[in-house]
């Protein structure tokens, strides 16, 4: 009689991933077919690079309070606690002023948004859409593909992109992963017009309230000194995009990312561009913030150490950053992991820059992290994946959802 609900159990069991797996592929393969592709050309903009997460919200904070017409923003995450009560707040207080705010957030990284705020602030006026919310018939599906970016767009002259989400951890004050380590970018000039369009474009398949048609026109604002361009990608586009770089590097690459699990197709450029003789550094974070995700990275750590890759561990709080340098000529930063999730199913936006006196001040902030990380050996790696063979084994059969 045990055997019998044994089997039944391990049947059901099969059954639901199988169901499940099949409605991960097929969906992947219709949404494939409707993706949007969207190009935006090569802008001349001022730009900030921004590393700490007070720096970034002062800054924020200070110019929504100085908005006069429009603040649009999304946030990938958006906490429970007192600092997102206090961003709803400003939103809220904004809208009292007869501003149009709208305010977006991903349908599972909202989730914990503090209600009783959020319903205030809408009740002062603030316009509020979950994205990415899940669909039938192909719910797993669209349950993974998450709407990963942080646009914040102010009076459609200021524009915000990067890794920081809204939450007291990200200002450094919860215990765990204090200090948190991300780079975010300010931009103003004429860029922020692409990453406005973008926001609307994220706004209108969100909601049944579209926005009305605007007229945004880059010569309206001024040109700055930095040459750069944004990249959006709905899944699939990112990892053709990062390849085609890899494929183009010849002295050195630098990666900034949380989660190191590249695509097959990612993974072997990479490894022809060492075979190449290019220099490879790399930082991820020492700690983890999601099972799985730093064991799944070993067997590509371990790869890339093996052939001379330089890989540091930041030690000083958790490394959140998404950054790729390509032989110090191009520089793509924005809100992309480097790692399958990122590149195969997440909306993304990056932003890829061209101003060798750009890419050197970012380049000069890698180089603090990697001053202030422990150098992963090989004999550590092999120490960790002996450790670890089981999350290891684990990590390596769900890496298409890491």
């Amino acid at each position: 009689m045990v055997f019998v609900w044994f089997a039944a159990a391990a049947g059901i069991i099969v059954l639901l991933v199988f169901l499940l797996v099949l409605d991960f592929k097929l969906g992947k393969k219709a949404y494939a077919k409707k993706a949007e592709w969207r190009d935006y050309p090569i802008r001349s903009s001022s730009i900030e690079m921004i590393a700490d997460g007070t720096e970034l919200f002062d800054q924020m904070f200070e110019d929504i309070k100085q908005a006069q017409k429009q603040i649009y923003i999304l946030f990938y995450i958006i906490k429970n606690d007192d600092f997102s009560k206090s961003f709803l707040d400003l939103l809220g207080q904004k809208a009292k002023e007869g501003l149009e705010v709208r305010l977006l957030t991903d349908f599972l990284g909202g989730y914990k948004i503090d209600k009783k705020a959020l319903k205030k602030a809408k009740e002062a006026g603030v316009l509020f859409e979950f994205c990415n919310k899940p669909y039938f018939p192909y719910t797993f599906f669209s349950l993974q593909q998450r709407n990963h970016r942080k646009i914040a767009v102010i009076d459609g002259k200021i524009g915000y992109l990067g890794g920081y989400n809204i939450g007291k951890e990200y200002i450094n004050e919860k215990t765990g992963f204090s200090p948190w380590r991300d780079y975010h970018i300010r931009i103003t000039g004429e860029g922020v017009v692409d990453l406005h369009k973008e926001f609307i474009v994220d706004w209108n398949r969100s909601s049944k309230k579209t926005i009305p048609s605007q007229n945004l026109n880059p010569e309206e604002l001024p040109k700055g000194q930095i040459s750069h361009k944004f990249f959006p990608s709905q899944g699939f586009r990112m990892e053709k995009e990062i390849g085609k770089m890899l494929k183009k590097a010849q002295s050195e690459i630098y990666i900034g990312t949380p989660y190191f699990i590249p695509t097959d197709d990612t993974f072997r450029e990479l490894l022809r561009a060492m075979e190449r003789g290019v220099t490879v550094k790399v930082i991820v974070p020492e700690t983890a913030d999601h099972p799985f995700v730093k064991e799944a990275s070993f067997p590509y750590l371990f790869e890339i150490i093996k052939r001379g890759a330089l890989v540091h561990q930041f030690t000083q709080g958790f490394y959140h950053a998404k950054v790729l340098i390509i032989d110090r000529k191009v520089c793509d930063i924005g809100t992309a992991n480097f790692d399958r999730r990122s590149f195969l199913l997440n909306n993304e936006m990056n932003c890829f820059i061209y101003t060798p006196q750009m890419i050197e001040e970012i380049l000069s902030v890698m180089d603090k992290d990697m001053a202030e990380s422990h150098h992963l050996t090989l004999h550590e790696i092999k120490k960790l994946r002996k450790k670890n063979a089981v999350k290891e084994l684990v990590g390596k059969s769900i890496e298409p959802l890491l």
